[in-house]
């Protein structure tokens, strides 16, 4: 990695900080072993969210083995299928006015799925468009893939959706089916407790404890899922089933009711995938902070440098410092919005406008800090292209 960072670093010497840069290489090489990590005949779907690029996103679409886009939101999906003719959107929404517009055309609501958890989903959608819009809107359901225990006191995975077994699932079917104006296109559980979460960070005893549940979890789920998508397909065919992320591909894709995986955080690989022990993805995404103050001749300070990731406040939603090695945050300062305080041995060798590089702990919320991704391909500098925030889309 030291060698590809220089190589990095040399390509990019004349950008002015702060700058992103993607490494073309290693996003190529993460997109290959994403397909590969996938059972023979299931497809992965991209999740544009970890992304949030389209010119990214439409690289790895190009790739055999990727088919299909997860949309973080309405809106957003409604964007992206004037250029991709297939586009689940990956939550419930509540946009009436993009509602609307799917609605009243054709074209859009052949290639846009929404996304439904229960009656009152469905209610909001028929209460935005009516029961007559130009085309019949598809609709998947979401199904909870937390594993659940207790008789359900204890949950653990993600807070989704209310429907988990297939008595649910039918009934939410039936409810589907009885409004004309909606087609049932697919099916989607999301094991965030397996695919989310890393198995090899932290003290021994808690990555004992991850990977108790995680076991525990894919047999639950792997025979809940079965039976949910038999039960649901006697009603009418599933053109989809969609589960898993990057973390689980090889899990989730083993599963006869799958057939497909949604996965984007694998291309960029950002600093929490470090923790994982089954697959290792090659960083491809950095930002690049100068130094601009010297507190101390033993303390170098970036500007800025706070780019948290979102989800529980912890030390591993904090970017992780690439270059160079053996710098260190400062306990009292962290990562921050202004000026980030570096401590370690090489601190006391930067200067004013030396760079420093880091990994955010997550992909796709990178792009929604910098206007333009920095291409390197090989040794060079090839090119940039801009992030949704560059086009001017702020969707979530």
């Amino acid at each position: 990695m030291s060698d590809r960072l220089a190589a990095l670093r040399a390509a990019t010497a004349d950008l002015q900080p702060p700058f992103a840069v993607v490494d073309l290489d290693a996003f190529d090489a993460n997109a290959d072993s994403l397909v590969a990590r996938a059972a023979p005949g299931t497809t992965i779907r991209l999740a544009s969210k970890s992304v949030r690029c389209r010119a990214l996103g439409d690289r790895a679409l190009a790739r055999p083995g990727f088919a299909g886009i997860l949309a973080l939101t309405l809106p957003e999906a409604v964007w992206l299928a004037a250029d991709h003719p297939d586009v689940v959107v990956g939550y419930p929404s509540t946009d009436a006015p993009a509602m609307a517009a799917l609605a009243a055309d054709p074209q859009l609501a052949a290639r846009v799925t929404l996304m439904v958890d229960s009656v009152e989903s469905l209610d909001v959608v028929e209460a935005a468009v009516g029961r007559s819009p130009a085309a019949p809107l598809k609709v998947c359901l979401d199904l909870d893939a937390a594993l659940e225990l207790l008789g359900g006191r204890v949950h653990l995975g993600p807070l989704r959706s209310p429907v988990r077994t297939p008595v649910q699932a039918v009934a939410l079917a039936r409810a589907v089916l009885d409004r004309p104006w909606l087609h049932l296109d697919g099916l989607m559980a999301y094991e965030g407790q397996i695919a989310g979460t890393a198995d090899g960070a932290g003290p021994r005893l808690r990555q004992l404890a991850v990977r108790a549940v995680q076991r525990a979890s894919a047999r639950e789920l792997a025979q809940r899922r079965a039976a949910v998508v038999a039960a649901v397909s006697e009603l009418a065919p599933l053109r989809f089933v969609n589960g898993g992320g990057t973390g689980s591909v090889e899990q989730t894709s083993a599963e006869p009711a799958v057939t497909e995986v949604a996965a984007g955080s694998g291309l960029y690989a950002p600093g929490l995938f470090d923790g994982y022990r089954r697959f290792r993805p090659r960083p491809a995404a950095y930002f690049v902070q100068p130094v601009v103050r010297r507190p101390s001749a033993t303390v170098a300070t970036a500007l800025g440098g706070g780019w948290i990731a979102s989800g529980p406040p912890g030390p591993d939603r904090q970017p992780t410092i690439a270059w160079p090695a053996g710098l260190r945050f400062s306990p009292l300062e962290g990562a921050g919005e202004a000026q980030t305080p570096l401590l370690g041995a090489p601190a006391a060798h930067l200067r004013l406008s030396d760079r420093v590089w880091f990994r955010h702990a997550k992909a796709g919320e990178l792009a929604e800090r910098v206007g333009e991704l920095h291409l390197v391909a090989g040794d060079a500098l090839v090119g940039s292209v801009p992030t949704y925030r560059g086009e001017g889309k702020a969707f979530l």
